[in-house]
C-alpha cells in the first residue's frame, strides 16, 4: 500500500475510533449527570461536545442531550414557572438563590439554564451547513416538544389550559423557514411530525405568524427563498377528511381533550384555511403561482371552510395571461360549479387565452380538457360557440401536428353540441370569387367578432397538410358529422416523439431498387435518431 493511501486509512480508523470514545465518554457523562446530582457540571462537558467542529461529535451530542434532559424533564428535575436569568448582576442572583431556596430549587434552576442553552445551541443547528447535524437537532427538539407537552415546565390550571410546547415549535418552524437556504431536505425530514394531529394544527398558526412577520418586515416584496421554504412546508400538510380520523397526538390532555381546538376538524381548516390565505396575499414570484395554481384544486380549495375565500387569488391570476391564466381554469372551475361563483367575464377571457401559445405550454392537455368542460354546456348562446371554433381554426393554420389531432376534434365537438353553428360548414360555395374573411381575429370580445358571419375554411386548408392523420381529420368535415361526440382524451398527451414513432412502426417500406448504395443511417453518427432530436434517455 502506498504510504499517502496508508496514512489516510490510518486517520480514517483514527477518526472512527476517537468518536466512538467520544460517544462511550458522552454516554458515562449521561450516566453520570442521572445517578448523582454531585456530578452535575458534567452536563457542561455534553453541551461543550454539541458545539464542535466534528460533525459525528455533534450528532452524539444531540443523542446524549435527549437523553438527558428528556429524563430529566420526566423526573420534573427542572425548574417550573418564570425562570431567573443567569446575565442579571452577581447580587441580584445571591439574593434570588438566597431568598429562601433549598438546595433541589437551586438545581432545578442550574438544570433548567443548561436546558435553554441546549434549545438555543439546537435551535441553531438547524442552520448547520450539514444535513446529518441539522436532521440530528430537528429530531432531539421535537422529543423535548413531547417531553414538555407531557411535562409542562410552566404551572397550568388544567381546567382552563391545554399543555403543548408552542413557542418550541414555534422556534422550530422559524428556524426552518429561512431566508438564506433552501431547506427542502430537512423539511422533508419534518413532514413524519406533521401526521400528529396537535403538532399539525400548532405548525398551521405558527407558519401564518412566521409570514406575517417576515413578509410585513421586508414590506411585501419578493423574497423567493424564503417563500419556496414556505410553499414545501404547507404544500405537504394534508387534512383529515372527517374528525374521526384525529386519532394520532403527540400529547393526549389530561382533562377535556374533546374540547380541545386541536382535536376539532373544523378548527383545522380554519387554521389551514388562514395559512394560506396569510402567505397568498402577498407578492410570489411567478414560478410560485404557478406551483401553488398545480395543487390548488386538489390539495387547497377541498380543506378550506370557505372554499370562495380563493376568489379573489384565483381571478387575479386569471388576469395575469399566459401559462398562470391557463393553470387558475381548475379552481375557477371549482369555484363556478362547486360553489355558484359568479364570473361575468369568464368566457371572454377564456376566449382571449386563445393565441399561439396555448399550443405549446406544459399544460396544454389540462387547458383543452377544462374548455371542453367549460364549453360543454347546451346553454351557450351559439355566437360565443361560434367565436371559439372560428378562432380554434385561425390558430389551427400555424399549431403543430399534435395540436391539429386535438384542436379539429375539439371543433367538430362544439359544432355537434350546438347544431346552429353548422352553418360555419355549409356556407354559399364561392369558388371562384374572392372573398374577404368578415371575423375580426384581434377583436377581444367573442360577441363583436362576428365569427357567425365567416366559415370554417381553415380546416377546409389543413385538408392538404403534410400529415397524413391532419389531413385525414381535416376531411371528416366533408361528410355529415355523426351525432356521437369524439373523445379528445385519448390525443391530449400526444407528443411529437409519439406521433413520429408510431408512424414510423406504420410504414414498412420495402427496399427499392437504386443505382447508388443503400444507406444504413439517416444521419451520421447512427444511433436512434428520434432519440437524438428529442432528447430522450
Amino acid at each position: 500500500m502506498a504510504p499517502a493511501k496508508r496514512r489516510n486509512v490510518i486517520s480514517a480508523k483514527t477518526s472512527e475510533q476517537s468518536g466512538k470514545r467520544a460517544k462511550i465518554d458522552l454516554n458515562t457523562k449521561v450516566e453520570n449527570v442521572l445517578e448523582s446530582r454531585k456530578n452535575a457540571n458534567d452536563v457542561f462537558d455534553i453541551l461543550e461536545f454539541l458545539e464542535s467542529e466534528k460533525e459525528k461529535d455533534v450528532v452524539n451530542a444531540a443523542n446524549a442531550c435527549s437523553k438527558l434532559f428528556c429524563t430529566l424533564l420526566e423526573k420534573k428535575e427542572l425548574f417550573l414557572g418564570k425562570l431567573p436569568g443567569e446575565e442579571e448582576e452577581e447580587e441580584e442572583v445571591a439574593a434570588a438563590l438566597s431568598g429562601g431556596l433549598s438546595a433541589e430549587e437551586k438545581y432545578r434552576m442550574f438544570m433548567r439554564h443548561r436546558y435553554n442553552s441546549c434549545v438555543e445551541m439546537l435551535l441553531e443547528h438547524l442552520n448547520h451547513e450539514l444535513h446529518d447535524v441539522k436532521e440530528s437537532a430537528l429530531c432531539c427538539l421535537m422529543k423535548f416538544a413531547a417531553g414538555e407537552g407531557h411535562h409542562p415546565l410552566q404551572d397550568l390550571d388544567w381546567s382552563e389550559h391545554y399543555s403543548f410546547p408552542r413557542e418550541l415549535i414555534q422556534a422550530v418552524v422559524d428556524r426552518l423557514l429561512t431566508k438564506t437556504t433552501d431547506n427542502y431536505l430537512l423539511i422533508s425530514r419534518f413532514f413524519e411530525f406533521l401526521e400528529m394531529e396537535d403538532v399539525r394544527y400548532y405548525v398551521m398558526s405558527s407558519i401564518r405568524e412566521n409570514v406575517a412577520k417576515v413578509m410585513n418586515k421586508n414590506k411585501g416584496a419578493l423574497v423567493p427563498v424564503y417563500q419556496n421554504n414556505v410553499f414545501t412546508l404547507m404544500s405537504n400538510i394534508g387534512m383529515p377528511s372527517q374528525e374521526s380520523e384525529l386519532t394520532n397526538f403527540m400529547i393526549k390532555q389530561e382533562a377535556k381533550h374533546e374540547d380541545w381546538k386541536a382535536a376539532k376538524l373544523n378548527e383545522h381548516k380554519r387554521a389551514f384555511e388562514r395559512m394560506w390565505l396569510g402567505f397568498l396575499k402577498y407578492k410570489l414570484p411567478s414560478s410560485m403561482y404557478k406551483k401553488i395554481l398545480v395543487i390548488l384544486h386538489v390539495s387547497i380549495l377541498p380543506n378550506l371552510s370557505k372554499p370562495t375565500l380563493m376568489i379573489d387569488f384565483l381571478t387575479a391570476a386569471y388576469e395575469v395571461g399566459g401559462a398562470i391564466s391557463l393553470l387558475a381554469l381548475n379552481g375557477l372551475f371549482v369555484l363556478i360549479h362547486q360553489h355558484n361563483l359568479d364570473y361575468p367575464d369568464f368566457y371572454k377571457k377564456l376566449y382571449n387565452l386563445l393565441e399561439p401559445s396555448v399550443f405549446h405550454v406544459k399544460y396544454r392537455a389540462r387547458f383543452f380538457h377544462l374548455a371542453n368542460l367549460f364549453l360543454s354546456s347546451s346553454h351557450l348562446p351559439v355566437y360565443l360557440v361560434a367565436a371559439f371554433a372560428k378562432r380554434l381554426a385561425r390558430l389551427a393554420l400555424t399549431a403543430p401536428p399534435t395540436a391539429l389531432l386535438i384542436v379539429l376534434p375539439f371543433i367538430y365537438n362544439l359544432i355537434r353540441r350546438h347544431p346552429s353553428c353548422r352553418v360555419l360548414i355549409h356556407k354559399p360555395s364561392t369558388q371562384d370569387e374572392p372573398v374577404e374573411d368578415p371575423y375580426l381575429m384581434d377583436e377581444e370580445d367573442p360577441a363583436q367578432c362576428r365569427a357567425l358571419e365567416s366559415s370554417l375554411w381553415e380546416i377546409k386548408t389543413l385538408q392538404k397538410h403534410y400529415h397524413p392523420d391532419v389531413a385525414k381529420a381535416a376531411g371528416s368535415i366533408n361528410t355529415p358529422l355523426s351525432g356521437k361526440e369524439e373523445d379528445i382524451n385519448e390525443v391530449l398527451e400526444i407528443t411529437t416523439y409519439e406521433l413520429m414513432e408510431r408512424d414510423l412502426k406504420k410504414s414498412q417500406i420495402k427496399t427499392v431498387p437504386l443505382e447508388f448504395e443503400t444507406a444504413t443511417q439517416l444521419l451520421k453518427g447512427g444511433g436512434d435518431v428520434l432519440g437524438q432530436h428529442f432528447c430522450l434517455d
